[in-house]
């Protein structure tokens, strides 16, 4: 999976064999207990941020359906570049 297609935050995603969907509000982050790196941390929609609890952290091979495409402007674009960046620095 490349940095390019990742999701913009506000995305709303339903995952696979789920019944709830989740609002995506932060993109490449790790767990802090294991330190393991996740595509995407998101929230339950409609409800959004109601707790630490209720974060969930999956990848984007972990998406069955995206209900719903995020904002994107040139500082998204921007910041797609910069981790693409980051990735082929830290990977050489």
């Amino acid at each position: 999976m490349e940095i390019k297609d990742l999701l913009p935050i506000g995305s709303v995603v339903l995952l696979n064999n789920a019944k709830k969907k989740l609002m995506i509000f932060g993109i490449k982050q790790n767990k802090e207990d294991t330190d393991e790196e996740f595509d995407y941390v998101g929230v339950p929609y409609p409800e959004g941020n109601i707790g630490s609890e209720y974060q969930y952290m999956f990848n984007h091979s972990n998406i069955a359906t995206v209900i719903f495409r995020g904002f994107e402007d040139i500082e998204h674009q921007n910041f797609r570049e910069a981790l693409t960046d980051y990735y082929n620095k830290k990977n050489a």
